[in-house]
């Protein structure tokens, strides 16, 4: 599933592999459902799957077809049925929506035609920028389409190049538990993008100095064992470590647990999918909001980590006289793209694995699935970084600097094309339908 090219020599006959991947994706995460459930009960956090779908498809329709290259729309009433900045969210169950056949049959066009572009000798740089651009806003909405399934109750996907259900491969490494803090030294560290990546969001732009004091940060995860004693010990019961918004937040949604364990006869158990299965001890605890995050922290007299102290310790090095090197790399291994050992991506084992595997995904500091796995909360809030420049999609970030908190690292379910040690995500800090967790840092 990972590619291994080297992101810097993309050609367009790779891009356009890229944007042929994208779009089956699309169609085989959707496959097995029925109509009703490509429809599906209306939910705050989550869309119609026949209309995001078709978003998703109309995104890179409007941006590479008829925005760069000026072509009339394929379907003259798509702006008024995918157009997500224009449509309320709750209006998009009741909308008079082309049908499932379609609807695939314009996913396949539009990779096709968009395909066909980019082979032609006089296609631009800008191009080939803006179709990358809408094929990682594909990678985005095919992993939210993945956990869209997970909040439904849906089975497993079934997926070419992934596990199959009930068939999960190994992973490397010996599994279990990685207890321990890696120390990270202090000194001034270049924080986002450099302007020599081929691609980056608008949010990473771009790279700029912050001044770090040493830290120590856990080499892994928290695991859904130690997760599992907070919650035992009344955490969810305490007042004292929620602060006001969790508090109010927790009572709102009368949280008493992660959103899918619940108590069995034998134990704790999650909700897989569709099954329940008993709680696994060495894996990280996912699905779980910025403010269960922050509860777990107070009680275990730990913090999370700002941004800033995560990317350092994910990507920068030591610089051989006890401070941070002015270098970083690209990703915690090194600069070379994700292959199979480094980090658990690309659906490889439809869900996590214990903390303690994939070592040869080891950051300089030695702290461990930095990529892969589960997405990690951070204490910072989504900021602009200084002389931020915006993306062409506007959407993309501005609409939500200030009210959301960031996330790193990526997913089991995030593609290894997309990911990179500056990348960003963000959610509400109430969100616990993503496939976050999160890591611990020592009290200063």
């Amino acid at each position: 599933m990972g590619s291994t090219t080297d992101v810097r020599s993309l050609t367009a006959d790779e891009l356009a592999g890229w944007v042929r991947d994208a779009s089956s994706r699309l169609a085989e995460l959707v496959a097995d459902l029925s109509d009703e459930q490509m429809i599906g009960p209306k939910i705050p956090t989550i869309n119609p799957l026949i209309w995001e779908i078709g978003h998703i498809t109309w995104f890179m329709e409007t941006f590479v077809l008829r925005r760069a290259l000026a072509e009339p729309p394929i379907f003259e009433q798509g702006d008024a049925v995918w157009d997500s900045g224009a449509i309320p969210h709750d209006t998009r169950w009741s909308l008079v929506l082309p049908s499932r056949k379609e609807t695939l049959a314009y996913v396949d066009e539009v990779a096709e035609r968009v395909a066909e572009r980019l082979g032609r000798t006089d296609a631009t740089a800008q191009l080939r920028y803006i179709t990358r651009y809408a094929v990682h806003h594909h990678d985005m909405h095919t992993e939210a389409l993945t956990y869209t399934r997970q909040t439904l109750g849906y089975p497993a996907p079934t997926l070419p190049g992934a596990a199959v259900p009930g068939e999960v491969p190994d992973p490397p490494g010996e599994g279990g538990p990685l207890a321990g803090d890696a120390q990270i030294p202090g000194g001034r560290f270049l924080l986002g993008a450099d302007r020599d990546e081929a691609f980056v969001h608008d949010n990473e732009k771009w790279v700029h100095p912050v001044d770090l004091a040493p830290f120590a940060l856990a080499r892994a995860a928290v695991t859904q064992a130690e997760y599992a004693a907070f919650v035992d010990d009344g955490g969810y019961r305490r007042r004292e470590v929620w602060g006001d918004e969790g508090w109010t937040w927790r009572r709102g949604v009368d949280a008493q647990a992660p959103v899918y364990w619940r108590r069995g006869a034998n134990g704790w158990e999650r909700r897989d999918f569709d099954r329940w299965v008993p709680l696994e001890p060495h894996r990280p605890v996912s699905h779980v909001s910025w403010h269960e995050a922050q509860a777990y922290c107070r009680w275990a007299g730990r913090r999370l980590p700002t941004e800033a102290e995560w990317e350092a310790a994910a990507i920068g090095q030591p610089d051989g006289s006890g401070g941070l090197s002015p270098r970083k790399r690209r990703l915690p291994w090194g600069d070379g793209a994700p292959e199979a050992e480094h980090a658990n991506l690309d659906w490889r084992h439809l869900g996590t694995t214990d903390v303690g595997t994939y070592p040869a995904g080891d950051s300089a500091f030695g702290c461990r699935q930095m990529v892969g796995n589960v997405w990690e909360w951070t204490a910072s809030t989504f900021e602009p970084y200084p002389n931020f420049e915006q993306d062409p999609y506007r959407d993309n970030s501005w609409p939500w600097f200030g009210s959301r908190k960031v996330l790193r690292g990526g997913a089991w379910a995030t593609r290894s094309r997309f990911i990179r040690g500056t990348l960003r995500n963000y959610f509400t800090p109430d969100r616990r339908d993503v496939l976050a967790g999160f890591r611990t840092a020592a009290e200063d």
